[in-house]
């Protein structure tokens, strides 16, 4: 189990307990995280699960593959940090990871 602490746009804090293996999208529905839509089910192809991966956490989390980079063209206001929340695997080393959620979905 690892804790992910959602934050929403207004600041609102979602901390979670993720199972090893799942998603960090699967958390957030799991969790009824507000902002998350997950339209096509964890597949990436859609972008409605975008979030910002803090700073601090950024290298630990890794890029995202050319297919997902592909997808983040259709996520609303993209950043360097972000990522499909459907691509990000839950482990050991992301017990405290912080994401943002942004104002809205693609």
């Amino acid at each position: 189990m690892a804790k992910i602490t959602f934050i929403e746009a207004d600041g609102t804090r979602h901390e979670t307990e993720a199972e090893t293996g799942a998603t960090v999208m699967e958390t957030a529905i799991m969790n009824g995280v507000p902002g998350i839509v997950a339209e096509c089910g964890g597949a990436c192809t859609c972008a409605t699960c975008h979030v910002y991966v803090d700073e601090a956490w950024s290298e630990t989390v890794g890029g995202p593959s050319m297919m997902e980079e592909d997808m983040l063209d259709f996520a609303f206001q993209p950043k360097p940090n972000s990522r499909l929340s459907c691509q990000i695997k839950v482990k050991d080393a992301l017990d405290g990871l912080v994401v943002h959620v942004p104002s809205r979905q693609g």
